[in-house]
């Protein structure tokens, strides 16, 4: 697999000054955390999933999570598993299709050595599980369970904790909470892919919900949780861990308080004014600004309810012409000393050893995401993502 290889070969050779790598499930996890993208979640329970998965690959979703938690009735859980054995087995019949990354969101730690046992061989299709509500002491049977779970199946299982707790959210728990939290991951480091942030369930814990045109960094009590999250859980200093963005919840908006976020020219120089007047209709601009922002703050990926949401989020994840030419220059072996230097494009000046760390995380996305022509931009890449 590999991100836009949903597009045409051509298409991908004009795009793309360096193309995305190719990558399978077995890739080094370091890799796969970052290749992860717009993780798309869907009910476990939808009776053509196995159909579901495979549309929604051949459409660039990469990842994706069949939930068995929060998007489900309670009264349908028994049902849920019964029907992810059958789609797991309909998926492994089909020897010449390639699915995405599969993780199930489980409610109890019981789900996992139980579900893998019963999915029998076609686990070889899954790449692991995401464990609900995750802290210390209720994280820790999860991580228990899949480390049992991978040792019976031989299969390379990886957790992706979400950090969505009451006691993160509280400022007079959340230091504790974090701590207790950079234990357990740190115990299973190799099994740990990624961490990501419940940001609805923060929200809930206040009765707040933000509204289309306001992102999570909008809602204060929120920002400051995802800053506390990355400044314990995701440092560039090798004890860190990659952090995804927060579920954007809406895809149409009947009406709309505040001008729209998305510049005109960007659109017009591509003849593009249609897709934008698009992405404005249906609460695109509101995605496109947090997903910058999450990118800013630290966090790699997205959490993702609907198809249209996960071209933005990869055609933003895309390196840009200049970044790459910055981290390149920022890395060259002989500037191991430091020192300071002009960019290529003599807009900004590169401090070798502050810039480092943002340097080899930008070439590490350069090498799942792809990097951009000279002259080609996000809406390009977002015109060409789109399925015929």
């Amino acid at each position: 697999m590999r991100h836009f290889g949903h597009i045409a070969p051509e298409v991908r050779k004009r795009l793309f000054h360096q193309e995305p790598c190719e990558f399978t499930a077995d890739s080094p996890a370091r890799l796969l955390s970052a290749a992860l993208g717009a993780t798309l979640y869907s009910p476990a329970t939808r009776p053509r999933l196995a159909d579901d998965i495979l549309r929604q690959a051949s459409n660039g979703v990469i990842s994706m999570v069949l939930c068995l938690e929060d998007s489900i009735d309670d009264a349908d859980v028994a049902a849920g598993e019964e029907n992810l054995v059958r789609q797991f087995a309909d998926l492994a019949s089909r020897t010449a299709t390639q699915p995405p990354l599969l993780f199930i969101r489980v409610r109890v730690p019981e789900q996992i050595p139980d579900l893998v046992r019963r999915l029998g061989p076609s686990v070889r299709l899954l790449s692991g599980f995401v464990l609900p509500k995750f802290t210390e002491e209720r994280g820790t049977p999860f991580l228990e369970a899949l480390t049992l779970a991978e040792a019976e199946s031989g299969r390379r299982l990886f957790a992706m904790p979400v950090l969505e707790s009451p006691e993160l959210l509280y400022r007079e728990s959340r230091v504790d909470t974090l701590e207790g939290i950079a234990r357990a991951v740190g115990k299973f480091r190799d099994r740990v892919l990624a961490l990501r942030l419940g940001v609805t369930d923060f929200c809930s814990s206040y009765g707040l919900r933000r509204a289309p045109d306001m992102t999570a960094y909008d809602v204060q009590v929120v920002a400051s949780v995802i800053a506390d999250v990355v400044n314990m859980l995701g440092r560039a200093d090798g004890s860190g861990f990659t952090v995804t963005g927060p579920v954007w919840e809406y895809f149409r908006v009947p009406e709309r308080m505040f001008k729209p976020q998305l510049r005109q020219s960007p659109f017009l120089e591509v003849q593009a004014v249609e897709l934008r007047e698009k992405l404005i209709e249906h609460a695109m601009d509101g995605l496109l600004r947090e997903i910058s922002l999450d990118q800013a703050n630290g966090l790699l990926g997205k959490t993702c309810i609907h198809p249209s949401h996960v071209l933005p989020v990869h055609a933003l994840s895309v390196v840009s012409h200049e970044e790459f030419s910055d981290a390149v220059d920022i890395l060259r072996p002989e500037r191991g000393g430091g020192g300071v230097l002009r960019s290529a494009y003599t807009n900004k000046m590169n401090e070798v050893k502050p810039h480092r760390a943002w340097a080899e995380r930008t070439l590490l996305r350069a090498e799942v995401f792809g990097v951009a022509g000279e002259d080609v931009g996000f809406v390009e890449l977002l015109t060409a993502g789109i399925p015929g």
